[in-house]
């Protein structure tokens, strides 16, 4: 029977973007709300941004929270629920981080005890100013926060595999505190599960939390190797969705697409609207999808500097709140989309070992053996190379055919494939 997803958006300010913060303006959040109702879209992910929030360990600010309350009441008066990022971090390239973690005072996000009080009391206290409404979906972490824990970052604080899980296990557990049986999770950057030694895995990925976090950008080599139009370009966000069951312990664990985007110039803003067509179609064709969670909902103000060329001009709708060709598709999808896939039955094997992620990145074997797959209309899932010959679990998740990438990708002529 056809079942419920959910579809959504990252909410970007249009006056301010984040920084709105500082000079809170209910009615112009009013009025942005209005325009991502307008769409027809069900649920918005809202970000306060931590240092303005937390400026001191000991301090969070009562009138910042209450402004946050009036912006989940006012979502929730247009008939949207909201999920609250806590950790705000890293967005649209910029860092924020509190004074109190940087330079005379650093110390390290994942592992120093001060900081992991002061994370964990902050990440309570809003879910706890949360609690009871509603339309309160639960809080995520934080955004990609991943992202300060290896390189390319330039100054990351690293962590063992091991204490990042044991600071997953805490901050959710302070979500829990705050706002009991709320659907609390968290999220990184696609690193998770592409990058040797990231020390967020994709284990803690598909087990931690209420449901798997799965973020999609083309712009991280697969756009630029294959083309706008390519199938793994349109289906990088499924790929995700499938490639993050192969971790999960419970065969029908939800994902939540949670952001994807039409980056340009890698996606030519006369093309925004194939592309997310395109990209939400193949996502409706995963069991177990959650929702979709559009970023973002207004374009960067060309007021504001320094952004990367691409933020200008993510939005579904324009900084004066007109909806955009992509934005008619996003609504159209969740006018009349039904969403009823049927079980995906040939799971392609992943290295369940995290120092060989990069086979799953653009250029991989399980990358280019999955798009194969694919293009020869093969609808693959994935499956741990150690649970391939687990028939219960097979037969959980409806897989028939278990293959290896080996199997799936021509031999080179005159020798093998390093």
């Amino acid at each position: 029977m056809p079942s419920a997803v959910r579809f959504g958006v990252n909410y970007t300010p249009s006056q301010g973007w984040f920084h709105h913060w500082l000079d809170f303006d209910l009615d112009a959040v009013r009025a942005d709300l209005d325009s991502i109702a307008a769409l027809g879209l069900d649920h918005v992910r809202v970000f306060p941004l931590w240092p303005y929030f937390q400026p001191d360990r000991a301090l969070i600010r009562p009138r910042a929270v209450e402004q946050l309350v009036q912006l989940v009441d006012a979502a929730g008066e247009r008939g949207l629920d909201v999920n609250v990022d806590g950790l705000q971090g890293h967005l649209s390239s910029f860092d924020f981080l509190p004074a109190w973690t940087r330079t005379w005072h650093r110390r390290n996000l994942f592992t120093d005890p001060e900081v992991l009080d002061g994370q964990a009391a902050y990440l309570r206290t809003l879910a706890a100013a949360l609690d009871g409404r509603p339309n309160f979906l639960g809080m995520t972490l934080g955004n990609e926060v991943n992202q300060f824990s290896a390189g390319p970052h330039p100054d990351p604080d690293r962590a063992t595999a091991d204490q990042i899980d044991a600071w997953l296990e805490r901050m959710l557990a302070a979500c829990e505190q705050g706002a009991p049986g709320k659907m609390h999770l968290h999220a990184e950057y696609d690193a998770t599960w592409y990058q040797d030694d990231m020390p967020f895995t994709p284990d803690q990925a598909a087990r931690h939390g209420a449901l798997t976090a799965v973020h999609s950008w083309v712009f991280n080599g697969t756009a630029q190797r294959h083309g706008r139009t390519s199938v793994p370009t349109e289906h990088h966000a499924a790929y995700l969705i499938e490639l993050s069951k192969a971790w999960a312990a419970d065969p029908h664990r939800p994902v939540w697409l949670q952001e994807v985007g039409a980056p340009a110039p890698l996606i030519p803003a006369e093309h925004a609207a194939a592309f997310t067509e395109a990209t939400v179609a193949n996502a409706l064709d995963c069991p177990d999808l959650w929702g979709i969670t559009w970023w973002c909902s207004h374009d960067v103000s060309r007021e504001l500097a320094d952004f990367p060329e691409l933020e200008y001009s993510l939005g579904l709708l324009t900084n004066d709140r007109r909806p955009k060709d992509l934005a008619r598709s996003l609504a159209r999808a969740a006018r009349e989309h039904t969403y009823a896939p049927a079980p995906r039955a040939t799971a392609l094997t992943v290295p369940a070992d995290p120092a060989a992620r990069s086979r799953c990145a653009p250029g991989g074997d399980v990358f280019e053996a999955f798009f194969r797959l694919t293009a020869d209309g093969a609808r693959p899932t994935t499956v741990l190379d150690t649970r391939a010959a687990d028939q219960d679990h097979l037969a959980a998740r409806g897989i028939t055919d278990v293959v290896t990438p080996d199997q799936v990708l021509p031999t080179p002529p005159g020798g093998t494939r390093s």
